[in-house]
């Protein structure tokens, strides 16, 4: 994908230039009365909103005073704040059914859309990390050379995390000696059930042998792999059986969760797990077991709950996820309409910035005029046992809420 406009400067006054001009003509000024007001030739003005020329400062200020825009200084002084951006340049070779994400595209963005967005963002924050995946990381070929180019763009460098590709483990020798270059220590894998359900729910044929194969790799490596284990009421009889089979190959840490009810995984609500359900077996080996609760203990938590559920980052760390067509959202919950900031290309970035500091979009505005009583009482179902956390829930709420709206 190649941008049309690749220059921070020239993005920035392109921005105000469709400021300016829409304003003029809202208020059907000529561009000879505002030439005539400002004291400049006319030609100025027409070159300007051509972007043949830059306005000088002084003509900004003349033309914001006299259309009545107002001009934040403020903006551009930068933030101290630290901002992460989580671009999805390369996709995901999976179509996961449980993804938070939900499905979005596999386009590949280049190196130039990598340094346009850090420059972008250099503008306001003076703290920027890179990375360069959004879902399954690694997924290019480059890889040695796309890490090394996160860091170099990244003020505060990109951890690893316990994340990598499987995709790449089984495919390519020289990945694990790169994951090892890297400091990995644990990778995790994720499974569904035996072979017939992880391919089903990975959304990829060979997908559970790959898994297998990985394991085998990474312990042959001395990386410890970890696997995650999602449970639904369609897989709950295999989950014992994967975990056995984890214990026979030496698995140090395996833990089993229901997963966010958010993204694709929403569409796996009536197929939620009941607490009730959960097999005694599975039960050490569940994440945080004795903090999940029942959607019916949930609703009657929240069911008395006067305040607002607004998600906010704590400690400034603001993470912002960049998909493949440049719209930009805070990393909360699903890529949805109404949790978009805007889009880096299409909108003023000075507007964008502002949204982000503010932590204002769409959805937060609505989650405050909205309490979690009401949020329970509309959408919380009483006569459920599917397992929930609470704060998932409270996102669950919000979410059915937002889609209800127009």
């Amino acid at each position: 994908m190649n941008l049309k406009v690749t220059d921070v400067n020239q993005k920035l006054e392109y921005d105000f230039i469709q400021k300016l001009i829409k304003r003029r003509k809202e208020l059907k000024i000529s561009q000879q009365e505002l030439a005539d007001r400002a004291g400049v030739p006319q030609s100025t003005v027409a070159r300007c909103e051509a972007m043949l020329v830059s306005p000088s400062l002084s003509n900004i200020i003349k033309f914001c005073k006299i259309l009545n825009i107002e001009l934040d200084y403020s903006i551009f002084e930068n933030s101290t704040k630290h901002i992460s951006l989580v671009v999805d340049m390369y996709g995901c070779p999976n179509r996961c059914m449980h993804c938070w994400l939900g499905n979005l595209p596999n386009h590949i963005l280049s190196d130039t859309d990598a340094r346009f967005l850090v420059d972008l963002f250099n503008m306001y924050f003076d703290d920027v990390t890179y990375y360069s995946w959004l879902r399954e990381p690694d997924f290019t070929k480059d890889y040695r050379d796309r890490w090394l180019a996160d860091n170099l763009l990244s003020k505060t460098k990109p951890q690893r995390f316990e994340l990598a590709s499987f995709y790449h483990i089984v495919r390519d020798k020289e990945y694990v000696k790169f994951l090892k270059e890297v400091g990995t220590k644990k990778v995790q894998l994720t499974f569904f059930g035996l072979k017939e359900l992880t391919d089903k729910y990975v959304g990829r044929v060979g997908a559970f042998e790959e898994l297998i194969s990985a394991t085998k790799i990474l312990k042959e490596s001395n990386i410890e792999p970890r696997w995650q284990i999602f449970i639904n009421q369609e897989n709950k009889d295999e989950i014992i059986k994967v975990i056995n089979l984890g214990k026979e190959m030496n698995v140090k840490e395996i833990f089993v969760h229901e997963g966010s009810c958010d993204g694709n995984n929403k569409n796996l609500y009536n197929i939620r797990i009941n607490k009730d359900e959960i097999p005694n077996e599975v039960i050490p080996y569940y994440l945080d077991y004795n903090e999940r609760l029942t959607e019916k203990e949930c609703t009657e938590i929240l069911k008395k709950d006067e305040t607002h559920f607004v998600p906010s980052f704590e400690n400034d760390d603001i993470v912002i996820n960049i998909t493949s067509d440049f719209n930009a959202y805070f990393n909360y919950t699903n890529p949805s309409p109404k949790w978009l900031i805007g889009n880096i290309l299409k909108d003023p970035f000075e507007g964008i910035v502002k949204k982000i500091l503010n932590n204002d979009v769409e959805a937060i505005n609505i989650a405050k005029k909205i309490t979690l009583k009401e949020l329970a009482l509309k959408y919380g179902d009483i006569n459920s046992n599917k397992v929930f956390s609470l704060d998932d829930y409270k996102m669950y709420l919000l979410n059915e809420h937002l889609s209800k709206l127009k």
